[in-house]
C-alpha cells in the first residue's frame, strides 16, 4: 500500500511561515519560533496559507510521520499566540528543600538532607518563577518548556531508598495539553 498522502494546515491569520534547509521558520509580529525536520521522505512546503506536508510513496510509518509534524507545527502555530505552562510543586516529607534559579540552573538545596545542591538546567526562553514550593515554567516553545520541566523533575529522582517512605522530590502537577 504504497500510496501518496497529502496534508494541509492552514496558517493562521498574521503568521509568516517559511521553510527552507530542513528549518521551518513562524514568525507573528516580533515573535519567532523554528523546528528543524529532517525527514527524507517528507517533502514539507509552503504555498499560499497553508502548509502542505506530502510523501509520493507513502506507507503507515511515512503517514505517521506526516501526522506527527502536522501536531508540531500545531504547537508552533498556538505558542505564537499563548504561551505554554508547566506547574511543578516541591515535596518534602523529611528535609526542607529551598529552590533558588541561577546561571541557567535551578539549584535544590537539602535534598534528602544533602550537603551539595541539586541542579536541574533550565534551557533558554523559558521563563521560571519559583514561589516557595511552586514552580511556573512558561515558554512559547512547548518542547523547551517540557524539557525544563522534566530536568526539574529528574533531578529530584531518589535512588537507593524505599519510595514509599522517602516521597521527597519535584513534581508536575499541571501542563498544557492535559485538561484540553
Amino acid at each position: 500500500m504504497r500510496n501518496k498522502v497529502e496534508k494541509e494546515l492552514a496558517i493562521p491569520e498574521g503568521v509568516d511561515c517559511k521553510f527552507s534547509d530542513g528549518v521551518f521558520v513562524a514568525s507573528k509580529g516580533s515573535q519567532t519560533l523554528s523546528r528543524k525536520i529532517s525527514m527524507p521522505s517528507i517533502s514539507v512546503e509552503t504555498k499560499g496559507n497553508n502548509v502542505i506536508m506530502s510523501c509520493e510513496k507513502a506507507n503507515k510509518n511515512d503517514y505517521k510521520k506526516i501526522m506527527s509534524l502536522q501536531a508540531h507545527i500545531k504547537n508552533i502555530f498556538k505558542g505564537l499566540d499563548n504561551k505554554f505552562v508547566f506547574k511543578l510543586e516541591a515535596c518534602n516529607v523529611h528535609f526542607p528543600m529551598t529552590l533558588k534559579v541561577e546561571n541557567g540552573f535551578l539549584l535544590i538545596n537539602n535534598f534528602l538532607g544533602e550537603k551539595v545542591p541539586r541542579r536541574a538546567k533550565i534551557l533558554p526562553n523559558v521563563e521560571i518563577d519559583v514561589k516557595g514550593p511552586k514552580i511556573t515554567l512558561s515558554s512559547s516553545d512547548i518542547e523547551a518548556a517540557g524539557s525544563t520541566a522534566t530536568n526539574i523533575e529528574k533531578a529530584t529522582i531518589v535512588r537507593n531508598r524505599d519510595r514509599r517512605v522517602f516521597q521527597d522530590g519535584i513534581f508536575i502537577v499541571e501542563k498544557p495539553g492535559a485538561s484540553e
